[in-house]
């Protein structure tokens, strides 16, 4: 006898860890996650741009703001229909 339905208690922590955030702004979890990875990805790079500017201001000028509005233009147009 093997029941495949979870409790109650155990669907909710596991929807609010991992299904509802991403449902609340219309996306499954991975598509969310796929989302995030990217935008960390591209805050890694705008992060490293600006600590090389921080040592040696000739280099990486505008690299981080640039990048910078690139993904607030990409998080502000997401779900624009």
């Amino acid at each position: 006898m093997s029941d495949t339905s979870q409790s109650p208690v155990r669907r909710g922590l596991f929807a609010t860890l991992f299904l509802d955030h991403p449902g609340s702004v219309n996306e499954t979890y991975l598509g969310h996650m796929r989302f995030a990875l990217g935008f960390g990805f591209w805050l890694g790079v705008a992060a490293m741009a600006a600590l090389v500017h921080a040592f040696v201001p000739a280099l990486c000028e505008t690299t981080a703001s640039r990048i910078l509005k690139r993904l607030q233009a990409r998080m502000d147009n997401r779900h624009k229909a």
